[in-house]
């Protein structure tokens, strides 16, 4: 399983890519594995609030309905449009096209309670 070693993750298995100002957000490798093969994904509206631990998406797979969650409070300030034409991208590209949004954090100090990248492989005994 690919955990690398440039984001933070929540123990729902989103990740978060840090920089500046907003973050951007996806599902693990984990996560889609265990999901299947991706055929929709619900993507937040650009300027709906968000807060941590709260719905922020539903992917649809083969096997189920999962929902994502904030892994940090903020405003959502862009969504990944290429996803509603080609949702397996969280598949094939989970850390890199397959991205789901991005996220204006409104308190930066969040990411230091998500897990760092040891911490999530020993979680998912990766």
């Amino acid at each position: 399983m690919n955990v690398p070693d440039d984001l933070r993750y929540t123990s729902d298995h989103e990740w978060v890519r840090p920089s500046e100002a907003t973050v951007r957000v996806g599902i693990t490798d984990f996560a889609q594995d265990a999901l299947g093969d991706v055929v929709f994904v619900e993507l937040p509206a650009v300027g709906t609030v968000v807060s941590k631990g709260g719905p922020l998406s539903e992917v649809e797979s083969t096997k189920s309905v999962s929902q994502i969650y904030a892994p940090v409070s903020g405003t959502v300030v862009e969504a990944n449009e290429q996803l509603r034409g080609a949702p397996e991208l969280l598949n094939s590209e989970p850390y890199g096209e397959g991205w789901i949004c991005a996220i204006e954090a409104s308190d930066p100090g969040e990411l230091d309670s998500l897990l760092g990248p040891e911490e999530y492989r020993s979680a998912t005994d990766a």
